[in-house]
């Protein structure tokens, strides 16, 4: 496969790889509403609700809740033939708290969550085979830190063999401190995911705080030296540049919020509009464009995937 060239919807299979847990948010009467999220899970199904075939892979235990997740991805038409389950296990769960400017606290229990022995399950080399096949698989920072270095020990070899193949791999850097042991440990996953990686989202805050790198050009260069080809570089402030060999970088401003409520899953969203439109076939500048108006849509709704109501004048403007 050309690497450079559009990808066609109707000859993709799409993955998702990652983690769901169990959210509870704050709502401002102090009470709390639960629900489920997971930066690529959101992802997968943003991606679906913009005509994207996609299936989401994780591993989840044998609970009603469990069983509820499953039952939500399947009415969102994301497909859930690799959702491992895990006996005598359960989901992680996070509580999401936002400020008055919609951004968010996050705080964790996930420690025994099944997605984290993803690739070490019995189950788990049928899985590996069947996702070598795929076409293009994305999954995250936060992937990266919870399957561990026994876990990424086995992803990367997989990840080789599906590129010689000829499929894709797409990747958000999604930078979560906590999930690590020390930042060398995450500089070297880092490095060794941007080297497999064709379509990169990073974000200038991310790879700041993880590396050191002094602003958006050292960031950008950084992943250019990886060698990835297609870069999606989100800045601190709203907007993005794109940078794909082709030409000279296009910076893409976000579109205006005049009110944003909850931030949650503003680069989910992004990292979906962006990836449904190139599967469409659309210039990577102007999958930004679309990237930006999901995120614009998704930012001024409470929780990580908004009602799908809420959706629908831009759902409708993206499937012309």
């Amino acid at each position: 496969m050309d690497r450079g060239r559009a990808m066609g919807l109707s000859a993709q299979r799409v993955a998702a790889l990652g983690e769901c847990m169990i959210e509870m948010v704050r709502r401002p009467d102090g009470t709390f509403t639960m629900g489920f999220g997971g930066d690529t899970l959101n992802t997968a199904v943003y991606l679906a609700r913009l005509g994207a075939p996609v299936d989401y892979v994780t591993a989840l235990g044998d609970d009603p809740n469990s069983d509820a997740m499953v039952a939500l991805w399947n009415s969102e038409k994301v497909g859930t033939g690799h959702v491992l389950r895990v006996p005598g296990r359960v989901p992680g769960l996070y509580m999401i708290e936002t400020d008055d400017k919609g951004e968010r606290r996050f705080l964790y229990w996930r420690d025994s969550a099944p997605a984290r022995d993803l690739f070490l399950l019995p189950d788990s080399p049928a899985l590996i085979a069947d996702l070598e096949g795929y076409d293009l698989l994305y999954l995250s920072g936060i992937s990266l830190a919870i399957w561990g270095e026994r876990g990424r020990a086995v992803l990367f070899p997989m990840l080789d063999r599906l590129r010689e193949r000829g499929g894709r791999v797409a990747f958000d850097t999604n930078w979560r401190p906590r999930l690590w042991p020390n930042k060398e440990t995450a500089q070297r996953a880092y490095d060794e995911m941007l080297r497999r990686t064709d379509i990169a989202l990073p974000g200038v805050s991310d790879l700041s705080d993880l590396y050191g790198d002094a602003d958006a050009d050292a960031v950008m260069a950084r992943v250019r030296a990886a060698g990835v080809p297609e870069i999606v570089l989100k800045l601190e402030q709203p907007g993005c540049i794109v940078a794909t060999g082709d030409g000279p970088d296009v910076e893409v401003p976000a579109e205006k919020v005049a009110t944003v409520v909850d931030t949650t899953a503003a680069g989910d969203s992004f990292s979906a509009g962006y990836l449904a439109a190139r599967l469409k076939g659309r210039s990577p500048v102007e999958a930004a464009r679309s990237a930006h108006r999901i995120a614009a849509v998704v930012i001024q709704h409470r929780g990580a995937v908004i009602p799908r109501e809420a959706m629908a004048g831009v759902l409708e403007a993206e499937s012309r």
